[in-house]
């Protein structure tokens, strides 16, 4: 049973909601065109592998800060290390992190923003003052202060990641829930005797998914400049792992001769982060055509 009934097509044919999102997000061309480039960092992440012409550990000192050739597509560091190889093993270590942090996030947000949205009360004023106090930090000193404590490994850093993060799904979770725990048909539900987690989860969960995806996808984005942000502070990826952020990092006192070691790196968390921006906008207006209007 879904709050939305969906739409009828210039061919009388009804639409589900689901079908209705697809069908306007293929005429959002930013949006698609996100979706090709989180594809392309998909591909890359899962076969990159094969992709790799160098060992991104390998050093061949006699080839240190050689510039962008044919041998070295994007140069090599101070190390000899090729830096294509290295950008594409940051892609798989990017992705690992950004889509481990948001499926945890996803996964605890939902579930706090459900109790929290459905029982109300005094139930719900706790959460809501656990995640005003999340919210009064900002995320990068949150995640430097857990890493610092528990300490910089990828793991550590998911799992910090996702937890701080699922505040903000709670918090877009509980007020959609707000609204259809008031429906007729939840009422309904609640008239029969359905027992509270059968009404949660097989009733209002799926009436709450739009912004819950939407919200995910932004997340990836926000997920991949943070991992970079700890990791060019050196409470991310550790080395020898290679990551954006890292490599940032190790490029800042060779700005000067070797310029690739820093753009490189650079280009590829602008087009993550643009990549999943413009996926999440066209899912965004898809999904809810009333938030573009605004």
């Amino acid at each position: 049973m879904e709050e939305k009934n969906g739409s009828i097509d210039s061919e009388g044919v009804i639409l589900s909601p689901w079908r209705l999102g697809w069908k306007s997000f293929r005429r959002d061309k930013i949006g698609i065109a996100g979706a090709l480039m989180v594809l392309l960092l998909i591909i890359v992440s899962l076969f990159g592998n094969y992709l790799l012409p160098y060992t991104p550990l390998e050093m061949i000192y006699q080839d240190s800060f050689k510039g962008p050739s044919s041998t070295h597509f994007m140069g090599t560091d101070r190390f000899g290390r090729d830096q294509f190889s290295r950008i594409i093993a940051g892609t798989q270590t990017s992705m690992t992190v950004s889509f481990g942090t948001v499926a945890i996030s996803t996964i605890l947000g939902v579930f706090i923003g459900l109790i929290s949205g459905y029982f109300g009360g005094k139930t719900d004023s706790i959460i809501m003052r656990i995640l005003d106090v999340v919210f009064a930090f900002p995320t990068i000193l949150l995640a430097m202060a857990a890493v610092a404590a528990f300490g910089p490994n990828l793991l550590n850093l998911i799992l910090i990641m996702g937890m701080i993060f699922s505040a903000r799904f709670a918090r877009v979770v509980r007020g959609s829930v707000l609204s259809v725990k008031e429906k007729d048909f939840i009422e309904g539900v609640r008239s029969v005797g359905a027992r509270d987690s059968t009404i949660m989860f097989k009733f209002i969960l799926p009436n709450v998914l739009s912004p819950v995806i939407v919200q995910a996808t932004f997340n990836l984005s926000t997920a991949i400049m943070t991992e970079a942000g700890l990791s060019f502070l050196g409470l991310g990826t550790q080395p020898p792992q290679p990551s954006w952020g890292q490599m940032l990092n190790e490029a800042r006192a060779y700005m000067e001769v070797a310029p690739w070691l820093a753009i490189f790196p650079g280009i590829a968390i602008i087009f993550a982060v643009l990549a999943f921006n413009f996926f999440g906008d066209g899912l965004r207006d898809a999904l809810d055509p009333r938030l573009s209007q605004r």
